[in-house]
């Protein structure tokens, strides 16, 4: 049974409070009489009732827009995750199919340089080890990695250092104990 009741701080909103419906004869027993068990009662007790549903009305919508910020949020940093990914699969293309006399090998850095006629080419010889006869303008330096990716001079370090805590995670998985979650105790040391 739908009663509908304006709450006395809010006259112009209407809320529905739904009460258990009515039986004369509930599971089969005759009620002697079912003014006394039907009856709403105090009029106050359905403003409560309305309050209720209403806070509960408010609670369910602001955990609902909490929780889709932060699906919100997640979405924006995939997407931006899947940018990069993007981003440097098109940089290592790129570098694949610069110009190169040696075969290159994954963990070693090399060299990139720019003739006069715009060809950008490997070297294996730094700008260092060139000296003031370096031939042509150098663009940057990259480490091949052995999935094939390239890394540039700035990040080898931080990309070492996560492939080094990686490597000691996939080395001690036998030596972890049985567990329900992720343990990294000790792999950042």
């Amino acid at each position: 049974m739908d009663k509908t009741v304006s709450l006395p701080e809010q006259p112009d909103r209407a809320t529905t409070v739904t009460l258990v419906e009515t039986s004369s004869n509930p599971s089969g027993v005759v009620l002697v009489n079912t003014y006394q068990t039907n009856r709403v009662g105090d009029p106050m007790d359905l403003v409560a009732l309305a309050q209720q549903v209403q806070k509960g009305d408010e609670f369910i919508r602001a955990n609902a827009c909490n929780r889709l910020t932060v699906i919100a949020d997640q979405i924006r940093y995939l997407q931006e995750q899947a940018r990069k990914v993007l981003e440097d699969a098109k940089r290592d293309a790129d570098l694949h199919h610069a110009a190169c006399n040696v075969v290159k090998k994954p963990g070693n850095m090399y060299y990139m340089y720019m003739r006069e006629s715009g060809q950008r080419y490997f070297s294996i010889l730094s700008p260092k080890e060139w000296g003031p006869s370096c031939p042509h303008k150098f663009l940057g330096a990259y480490k091949l990695q052995h999935d094939m990716s390239w890394t540039p001079v700035e990040e080898v370090e931080k990309r070492d250092a996560e492939i080094s805590i990686m490597d000691k995670l996939l080395n001690s998985q036998a030596a972890l104990p049985a567990s329900t979650g992720p343990n990294f105790e000790g792999l950042s040391k």
